[in-house]
């Protein structure tokens, strides 16, 4: 409240997945080389104590849900909607006046027919993977 008095938007967001949802997450980095240095050993903990988890969790949010400061529930199974609908919903959330934009011109390039591109040594670029 003390922050809201002084000015600041306070904005809480829970992104919720499932039980089900976050073992196919770990599995996933399990599985994958490349994600596995996403797991912690919290991470592997938070497997065995889900239950804990979830009802510390149910009493945070009862405990510090606010009507100056409510918690949004983000549904977050799927990543991508989870954080267009989060932004989406975070924006209307803010006041906000329209700005009017200047008018941008691309200037023409100057071209000078002395110049010539010189070649880049091969050993300076990166290879192309992919």
């Amino acid at each position: 409240r003390m922050l809201q008095r002084s000015g600041i938007i306070l904005i809480k967001y829970w992104f919720s997945i499932t039980d089900e949802e976050q073992y196919v997450r770990f599995t996933m980095r399990i599985k994958d080389p490349l994600k596995q240095w996403k797991l912690s050993p919290m991470d592997l903990e938070s497997r065995r104590r889900w239950e804990d988890y979830t009802k510390a969790k149910e009493i945070m949010l009862e405990r510090t849900h606010t009507p100056e400061s409510p918690w949004w529930i983000v549904a977050a199974n799927d990543k991508k909607r989870a954080r267009l609908n989060c932004i989406s919903h975070l924006l209307a959330q803010i006041p906000y006046q329209e700005v009017a934009l200047p008018e941008i011109q691309l200037p023409q390039r100057v071209y000078n027919k002395d110049y010539l591109r010189g070649p880049v040594p091969e050993e300076m670029y990166v290879p192309q993977l992919y």
